[in-house]
């Protein structure tokens, strides 16, 4: 029996190898994943071609312009990939009957909520990269394909560049950090998401129509109670000292509120959601693994 064949883009990324890691439980697929020098997704005529050669089932995308702050000053760069480069996928989704997952962020809202944004809530992204996002989001409903649309906040793993292992890497150089502690929302543990997504394909709903579904772990925090807890699991003596937004000037606005409620996905698909310190923990045992080896 022909196995689907499921198309990740942005293969090197924490998202990316934290699929790849997945895929091992999801015998029934076969995967390719592509990095960025495979298939450059805000070159059109490369993706169409690649679709042509692979003619996957189910495209699950990764592949993103994510720096926040240098955004604001290389606009072009991350229209180009975060809003054409998904105009170049859909059309070969389309073209291929491809059903596509698509990654999105808190960051295409204004950040003001008192409450969790639910993804039926009016988007208002402040800066480029959040702009840029919304028009990539927006570019799926009008194209209006097979889509699952995903937004999540605060990603980290024991890949690539993030939060966390910055935190790790300076626990233990430096005697005290300053973190922000009134911008809250949720962290994401991409190793958690990963196995949402590859669940979302394994369950066959319906997807005739684009939908949008917001996926973090459990909980409410800020970056300093996010920092406090890794600086306690890597039993680092770093002191943190909690400051406000405003003594932390960044080029790009922060949402000072981005919790997504994960209620919809977790009742469209039968998902539980971890609470986001056991996720932590799970993700401080596997960079334990690396780190000591």
């Amino acid at each position: 029996m022909r196995r689907d064949k499921i198309l990740v883009t942005g293969a090197n990324g924490q998202l990316g190898k934290c699929l790849k890691d997945a895929s091992a439980n999801f015998k029934m697929y076969n995967f390719l994943f592509a990095d960025k020098a495979t298939l450059d997704i805000s070159k059109d005529h490369t993706v169409q071609t690649f679709f042509e050669q692979h003619q996957p089932q189910y495209l699950i995308n990764c592949a993103a312009y994510t720096a926040v702050d240098k955004a604001e000053t290389e606009q072009e760069l991350a229209y180009a990939i975060n809003e054409k480069g998904v105009q170049h996928l859909s059309k070969a989704c389309k073209k291929h009957h491809t059903k596509m997952l698509h990654i999105s962020t808190d960051y295409v809202f204004e950040g003001n909520g008192t409450k969790p944004y639910t993804p039926d809530d009016v988007i208002n992204p402040q800066g480029v990269y959040g702009k840029s996002k919304a028009s990539g989001e927006q570019v799926l409903l009008e194209e209006n394909i097979p889509a699952v649309i995903v937004r999540t906040s605060w990603v980290y793993s024991e890949y690539g560049h993030n939060f966390f292992k910055t935190m790790c890497r300076l626990g233990a150089e430096k005697e005290s950090l300053t973190v922000v502690n009134d911008q809250i929302g949720c962290p994401t543990y991409a190793g958690d998401l990963a196995y949402v997504l590859l669940e979302i394909i394994r369950l066959k709903k319906d997807w005739s129509t684009p939908a949008i579904f917001h996926y973090s772990n459990c909980g409410q925090i800020s970056w300093y109670n996010f920092a406090s807890k890794i600086m306690e699991l890597g039993n680092h003596s770093c002191t943190i000292h909690p400051i406000p937004t405003v003594d932390y000037p960044t080029p790009a606005k922060r949402p000072a509120y981005s919790l997504l409620s994960a209620e919809k996905i977790a009742k469209s698909f039968g998902l539980s959601v971890p609470w986001w310190a056991d996720s932590l923990g799970k993700c401080w045992k596997k960079y334990k693994i690396n780190y000591d080896s």
